[in-house]
């Protein structure tokens, strides 16, 4: 009898989503046990100022045509009915009762382990999650390097950003071949992230 599929959870502004993004969900989809991809949207990250976010309806259009008809990978905006600001353990019990014969798997960057314990519940995610890492650049020392409930990924590291693109457009640079065409094409018509 087949167990529960493990589905992993990519948080993120995505502001914009870029191929970075793209290129961890594919590696983890197809080098690791994770069956789909879940790219949760996030409203509201409370480590994060909110000025600088688009409103969440095109984020969301973005990530939905970065990965177009890709089966494995899905858009969740399940963080926008929930309230603000978004704890990544809230989302989790609430997809848990939703879809209760899923196995979640939240996907994090090793840069996040510094401040894990700033989390809402950080413990009670340990005892509950695993919890899968791909590698950040200049990520210091953390005391998670050999907890059990954290898998390391080995995945190539990415060091492309959001900020970076986001500054690229400010200053009129052509930033197209860092981001899905079709996302370019929005962001273009849309006229985002400009002076």
């Amino acid at each position: 009898m087949k167990s529960n599929p493990k589905t992993g959870l990519l948080f993120g502004s995505f502001n914009p989503i870029h191929l970075g993004h793209l290129m961890i969900a594919s590696y983890l989809s197809e080098f690791t046990d994770l069956e789909q991809i879940w790219f949760i949207v996030s409203p509201h990250n409370p480590l994060k100022e909110k000025k600088s976010l688009l409103a969440d309806h095109h984020r969301l259009r973005m990530v939905n045509l970065a990965i177009e008809d890709d089966l494995k990978f899905k858009a969740s905006n399940i963080e926008f009915k929930l309230p603000q600001p978004s704890y990544t353990i809230d989302t989790l019990t609430y997809l848990q009762e939703k879809y209760p014969l899923q196995q979640f798997i939240p996907i994090i960057g090793s840069d996040n382990l510094t401040s894990f314990k700033k989390w809402k519940n950080w413990e009670t995610l340990l005892k509950i999650y695993q919890i899968y890492v791909y590698p950040r650049p200049d990520t210091g020392d953390h005391l998670f390097h050999d907890h059990p409930s954290f898998t390391m990924i080995d995945a190539p590291l990415i060091t492309l950003s959001s900020t970076f693109i986001r500054q690229g457009i400010k200053a009129g640079r052509n930033m197209r071949h860092f981001l899905p065409e079709p996302v370019w094409k929005y962001i273009q018509e849309m006229n985002f992230y400009q002076k």
